[in-house]
């Protein structure tokens, strides 16, 4: 069993994040940016990119509205990887939105086990890595390049929230593997057994 659909007795609120809160979204979102340009910056700069060669005409317009839609399209690809996790674990209903600060997919109605949660919380950051950053290897076209540096960016600094709930449950809750964790989609509570 990977989850229980009510709260086990012994257990106790500990802990709360809450992408709705304007503190805990704006300090996501930062960091989430800050990700995107560092990341972005570093893969050009590594790869002896010449943006005086990147050309700005119409054709890079059409890379543009091409890079937007991807990036579109990725934010709901990125949460339908929860999804599939989260229905292969729980087989319960999801739920899916976005809020200003952060789209999400959550399962309110059950409470997962550690092991589940973090499977579920990392998978978005892994497959889309491993599919995204062998490309910075082959891409040749400068433009290209560019374009997809900041792609994987967005994609790491866009995981900012996972890869948080995943640094909680690992290392603030290492000597706790009895962790359940609730997640309404922008809200994960954990709780642990007292």
């Amino acid at each position: 069993m990977n989850f229980f659909d009510t709260l086990p007795e012994g257990y106790t609120e500990n802990f709360v994040i809450d992408a709705k809160s304007q503190k805990t979204g704006v300090i996501m979102n930062v960091a989430a940016i800050a990700v995107f340009i560092v990341f972005t910056v570093v893969a050009v700069i590594l790869k002896g990119v010449d943006l005086k060669s990147v050309s700005l005409g119409f054709e890079s317009l059409i890379f543009l509205i091409a890079f937007i839609v991807a990036v579109l399209a990725y934010t709901v690809l990125h949460e339908l990887v929860h999804g599939l996790f989260y229905k292969i674990f729980t087989r319960r209903k999801l739920t899916f939105g976005i809020t200003w600060s952060a789209a999400f997919c959550g399962v309110p109605d059950v409470y997962v086990k550690k092991a589940p949660m973090l499977v579920t919380i990392l998978a978005p950051f892994v497959v889309f890595l491993l599919a995204a950053f062998p490309f910075l290897f082959i891409v040749t076209d400068a433009r290209i390049f560019v374009l997809l540096a900041a792609f994987t960016g967005i994609h790491i600094g866009g995981c900012s929230g996972d890869l948080y709930g995943a640094a909680i449950m690992l290392f603030k809750y290492s000597k706790h593997p009895e962790l359940l964790v609730n997640d309404t989609g922008p809200k994960q509570t954990f709780f642990i057994k007292e």
